[in-house]
């Protein structure tokens, strides 16, 4: 195996960024799409490849600096350690897992029972953005306008990037695959042969000989986009509204484009709190009106509402509005409005009030106080 030092032209003191300045260097010197048809070019380009694989990998370095192998100690078959590895150093992995994990890049579970890909669909980011509703909003449903840019497809080039069809050649360092093998070994025993995405065309089997005008190369564009969104009735606050395949587009001709994630925030209601899909509220009345009766005016969902009050409705009474509630979210049925009264006592009478109320309690007969009443015997008695 050639040197990686003397193949990047660098020495072994060199750092992490000098490594990749010199690689990228000559990666570009010895590009085959900047020297067509040119073997020695092409076994240098791969030379050099090869070279940075193993320097931009610390244990790989570690394993060349120490070993001259970026695999490491072979395996041995004589003294050392038990099944006969000899002085093989595990310490750089958590176990065997681990070693299997880094080496063909899919663990034990690719090894055995089938190869386990990790390839993804070419897939294009997503967009996030904010929207303020109002309480009523959230709880009835509404339709917005929104503006947001996005990466969008060149339409004339149709995310290739390329000027024309002729401006697109078949990668010479895959041929066409998208792919390329890379012999892995563990000791001195090849193990597999690993397909990666080739690092010239990036997967596509294409090159690029003349870039599009409109693009410059790169397939897309930014785009203001305006976009008529409906907003579900019973959303809430914190919530994502996701809707698929309106993010930004993938790169290249393929690929699936990502989500559009709309993030929720409703403001709240001056009276109403919500609850899952129930919503509660407190209603103050006077000690006359929990005495008398009443009607009360109290705020539902797109308006107001008569609420009776009954004759004798006491402190701390719960009454259920079954169907005031939100609607539920994409189901069907709704929420409930729970209504808890507080009954205010007056801070302050004049004198002839208090005569009257005098007079009222003296006329109320003392059995209509049952916790009064109950009370009294506990400590009179």
């Amino acid at each position: 195996m050639t040197n990686p030092y003397e193949a990047l032209g660098i020495s072994k003191t060199a750092s992490a960024d000098e490594i990749k300045s010199a690689y990228r260097r000559l990666a570009k010197k010895y590009h085959p799409d900047a020297n067509p048809n040119n073997k020695e070019a092409e076994e240098k380009f791969k030379e050099i490849n090869a070279a940075y694989e193993i320097l931009s990998d610390a244990q790989k370095k570690a394993n060349y600096d120490r070993f001259g192998s970026a695999d490491g100690p072979h395996f041995g078959g004589g003294a050392g350690g038990a099944g006969g590895f000899g002085g093989f150093d595990f310490s750089g992995f958590g176990g065997f897992g681990d070693i299997f994990e880094n080496i063909f890049d899919q663990g034990i579970d690719g090894l055995f029972g089938g190869r386990r890909s990790r390839a993804r669909a070419n897939r294009g980011s997503d967009i996030i953005i904010d929207m303020d509703l109002t309480f009523e909003e959230s709880c009835n449903g509404t339709t917005k306008n929104i503006i947001f840019n996005r990466n969008e497809r060149c339409p004339d080039c149709h995310g290739t990037g390329a000027k024309d069809d002729n401006s697109l050649q078949t990668c010479s360092y895959c041929h066409g695959a998208g792919q390329v093998k890379q012999t892995q070994r563990l000791g001195g025993f090849t193990v597999i042969e690993n397909v990666v995405t080739c690092p010239v065309c990036h997967g596509t089997g294409k090159v690029i000989t003349d870039k599009c005008k409109s693009c410059g190369g790169k397939g897309s564009f930014k785009k203001q986009v305006t976009s008529k969104i409906n907003i579900p009735a019973g959303i809430d606050d914190g919530q994502t509204l996701t809707i698929n395949g309106e993010g930004n587009m993938a790169e290249g001709a393929a690929g699936i484009s990502g989500d559009l994630q709309i993030r929720v925030h409703v403001a709240k209601h001056p009276i109403l709190i919500r609850e899952d899909f129930d919503l509660y509220m407190e209603l103050p009345i006077t000690f006359t009106q929990a005495i008398l009766g009443t009607k009360v005016r109290i705020p539902v969902i797109g308006g107001f509402m008569d609420f009776e009050v009954p004759p004798n409705t006491q402190n701390g009474d719960v009454r259920r509005i079954r169907g005031k509630g939100v609607k539920k979210l994409r189901s069907v049925g709704t929420g409930d409005l729970i209504v808890k009264i507080f009954v205010e006592m007056p801070k302050m009478v004049d004198k002839r009030t208090a005569q009257l109320l005098e007079a009222l309690d003296t006329d109320i007969r003392a059995d209509s106080y049952k916790k009064v009443a109950s009370y009294r015997s506990k400590v009179y008695n």
